[in-house]
């Protein structure tokens, strides 16, 4: 695969695949860096020392024919996307800020649940690396919790339709950043691994296990489906029980207990109307009233 032409954002060599062969600053996360025994995931990696977002350029080149499994890697990002339009904060060679073009040969039904698939994976690594798993929550629909503070974030946006469509997986964790660099509205809620765990982490030891990791659980859900890996969710999940406020792209806010989550990925919400099904959303975990 030919080098794609530098993004808006980028700064001129930057980009690092076999074709490219630029001075690389230590600890950066190029591909022999993370040397991830994967079959097909990121196999392919386009590093960049700073690019607007990861995901814009994903799309960009699965819109060029990049092909599956192919990754997008920033050492910063000037305008990385959450959820919902928000901006993800990407502060420069702390983190881990990828995004991957996965062309999915399973139903659109089953694109739903790809990003709780992807969930596992990563839940499964911050836990390996945290040494305590007792202490991760997957927090429906994409953020992996530790001690009720967001570490890390999942995004999924889909790239192309019809018999070759794409999909684009972003990830974002936040390893060794310093939660008091964090802007105002984010830090009350957030935290880094490095925080967490008293220690600073090895960032292309952990994307090499979070790649291989999220390689299985991919492979695990084109062959099975979400099904496959509800226990390993459901290890993680711990929201089942707790009364939340979701509220939606289009500024609807539903109230109600958390049921649990449907196998097509819907967070099933018991509201005074009855059980409503959500596919998408932003959850607020309320407060308990005091006795």
């Amino acid at each position: 695969m030919t080098t794609p032409p530098a993004s808006a954002g980028t700064r001129a060599g930057e980009v690092q695949t076999s074709a490219a062969r630029t001075p690389e600053p230590a600890e950066a996360l190029t591909q022999e860096a993370i040397a991830a025994r994967t079959a097909w995931l990121a196999r392919t990696l386009h590093w960049f020392a700073e690019i607007d977002s990861t995901n814009r350029h994903a799309l960009a080149i699965a819109a060029a024919g990049a092909e599956h499994g192919t990754a997008v890697i920033a050492e910063a990002q000037t305008a990385g996307r959450g959820r919902l339009g928000r901006a993800f904060f990407s502060p420069p060679r702390t983190n881990l800020y990828v995004s991957f073009v996965l062309r999915p040969r399973s139903s659109t039904a089953t694109l739903g649940t790809l990003p709780l698939s992807a969930g596992v994976a990563l839940a499964e690594s911050v836990a390996v690396e945290l040494g305590e798993p007792e202490r991760v929550e997957l927090k429906w629909p994409n953020d992996v919790l530790v001690d009720g503070k967001k570490v890390s974030g999942i995004l999924l946006e889909r790239a192309s339709a019809g018999a070759d469509a794409a999909v684009i997986l972003g990830i974002g964790v936040n390893l060794n950043v310093d939660p008091a660099t964090f802007p105002d509205d984010f830090r009350a809620r957030a935290s880094s691994l490095a925080a967490l765990a008293g220690r600073r982490i090895d960032r292309p030891r952990f994307a090499a296990a979070l790649f291989e990791r999220l390689e299985e659980a991919l492979d695990a859900h084109a062959a099975g489906g979400f099904s496959v890996l509800r226990p390993r969710f459901d290890a993680f999940f711990r929201m089942t029980g707790r009364r939340v406020r979701v509220s939606d792209a289009a500024g609807r806010v539903r109230e109600g207990l958390v049921l649990g989550v449907g196998a097509d990925g819907s967070l099933r919400l018991g509201t005074y109307a009855g059980e409503e099904r959500l596919l998408a959303g932003d959850v607020t975990v309320l407060k308990e009233p005091v006795s």
